[in-house]
């Protein structure tokens, strides 16, 4: 009992401070929040859009909604006309925070050209603190309008003449959705407004924002009309994963944008150059490097030896991720395949000796004359536009991508087994190249994630530009080294070996 009561006394000093630490950080952002705020809502030119979409333009959604069920239910396709309306509705939400979000690409950069930037930045407040305070305050405006659009529209909707009475989790998703779209769009603005040099190219680069988010939206708005669960008490499912997936797309951006922040920089930096052969130069040094000085590799060996190596090395984490997340695919693919509803009822007693004497015939078939090149270039083109993709958004792309194979598989063997058949019968097919295509991908995949990711967690000493250039060149390097040569390998092994062992293991 009093070792307890120790260990408790122990740990309460503990706690304590950082509460404190939390609530007198959060105290001080709060000024700044309230600041903006209310400068925000003394604004006309922010009013009177704000206004306008909130009170004007639900009354225009609903008298949409009313004409379009009238015109579609002629037809008889009320469906249609009833799944439009929940899509009407994230839409009013939506068009808010999208006007709404100038507030927050002038966050920095229009306090800095109205010169009123630096005696904020003289403050004793500390970046975080100062940074998380004009997050909030870019917040509140879009979310307070886009609220109260959807409040005025659910009003029109449920006491108008649709009378429309939808699932209550519906309208909590798209609540839900709208907000989180709103935090992704205003913590994404805040970065812009913090990296950029004027107000115009802030406004630029915001289509790298409101481009993405117009097309999620139509995303969502598929889903609303084609989801088996559209009339679901709990909501449909493929939104549930978008909401969760954009929250930890605006953890993302806080702590990349809390990261990246710096006022010094801020204050010092007035015009955005771009120099292309110095950033190559940059690049194609840290190709050759051979340790984190940039020492340049003497010969093929050497870079083999100590150039790669550092690069594997600094994979580490990124690769642990990717493997988690493989295992992961696996096995989903393995239960939903065991589920009655997805099982494909395959015939059961079959002769597979038969299927081995034909393997080499269907794999002529599916690749024609030249199977190494259609082999290489279908897992090649897939891992490098996970690694594009990955660079705008912070990796996350790459764990999308590469592991619906290993979905595939393990569903596939749940067939297998279901159908009564030993799933070891996929052995000699896959891990026969796959021993040396599954860690090539495995590979790709962590340097895609980590060149994305760089950004949400600068190492010690360097700077944003330094940090891409240095994922950059691990990236060409590891693709040049390893990567090409082991995807042309295991195509090799695939369409030559690949076939062979399986019609000799299947009794071809």
């Amino acid at each position: 009992m009093s070792t307890s009561v120790n260990t408790l006394e122990q740990s309460t000093p503990q706690v304590q401070p950082q509460r404190a630490q939390f609530r007198q950080t959060l105290s001080n952002a709060l000024i700044i929040t309230r600041r903006e705020v209310r400068d925000s809502f003394r604004d006309w030119r922010i009013i009177a859009p704000i206004v306008t979409l909130t009170f004007l333009f639900p009354f225009l959604a609903q008298f949409v909604a009313g004409q379009f069920a009238g015109f579609v239910e002629d037809f008889g396709a009320e469906v249609i006309g009833t799944r439009t309306i929940p899509f009407l509705l994230m839409i009013v939400g939506f068009f808010p925070i999208s006007i709404s979000l100038v507030i927050a690409l002038e966050t920095f950069v229009g306090e800095k050209e109205r010169r009123s930037l630096e005696p904020l930045l003289s403050t004793p407040l500390t970046n975080t603190e100062l940074y998380i305070g004009k997050t909030l305050s870019a917040m509140i405006p879009p979310l307070i309008s886009s609220y109260g659009g959807m409040a005025v529209y659910l009003i029109s909707l449920v006491f108008g003449e649709l009378t429309w009475r939808p699932e209550p989790m519906l309208i909590i998703q798209i609540i839900l959705l709208t907000t989180v779209q709103a935090l992704v769009m205003v913590t994404g603005a805040v970065v812009v407004s913090s990296q950029t040099t004027s107000t115009r190219a802030a406004n630029l680069l915001a289509s790298f924002i409101i481009i993405p988010m117009a097309l999620l939206i139509q995303a969502e708005s598929v889903i609303m009309f084609l989801a088996p669960d559209a009339e679901s008490a709990n909501g449909i499912g493929a939104l549930w994963a978008i909401i969760a997936g954009m929250v930890v797309v605006v953890v993302l951006l806080l702590r990349v944008g809390n990261s990246i922040f710096n006022r010094e920089e801020l204050l010092g930096r007035t015009l955005d150059s771009l120099n292309l052969r110095g950033t190559a130069a940059k690049i194609w040094r840290n190709v050759r490097a051979v340790d984190d000085a940039g020492t340049p590799a003497r010969n093929l060996i050497e870079w083999y030896q100590r150039g790669i190596w550092l690069s594997l090395k600094r994979q580490t984490m990124a690769a642990r991720i990717t493997i988690g997340v493989f295992v992961f695919a696996l096995v989903a693919g393995f239960v939903v395949g065991l589920l009655p509803e997805w099982q494909l009822g395959l015939p059961g007693g079959m002769d597979l000796s038969t299927v081995g004497e034909n393997v080499g015939v269907y794999t002529e078939q599916l690749l024609g004359p030249n199977p190494v090149s259609a082999i290489a270039w279908q897992n090649g083109r897939i891992l490098l536009a996970a690694t594009l993709l990955a660079m705008f958004s912070f990796g996350t792309i790459a764990l999308v991508l590469t592991p619906a194979t290993y979905v595939i598989l393990g569903y596939a063997t749940s067939q297998i087994l279901v159908a009564g058949y030993n799933p070891l019968i996929l052995a000699p097919a896959v891990l026969t190249h796959g021993i040396v295509e599954i860690p090539v991908i495995v590979l790709a995949t962590a340097t895609a994630l980590r060149l994305g990711a760089i950004v949400t967690r600068l190492p010690r000493g360097m700077t944003v530009g330094n940090a891409w250039m240095a994922a950059i060149g691990d990236t060409i390097k590891l693709w040049l080294g390893l990567i090409i040569p082991g995807l042309l390998l295991a195509a090799a092994i695939e369409a030559y070996i690949t076939p062979a062992i399986t019609s000799l293991i299947l009794g071809g």
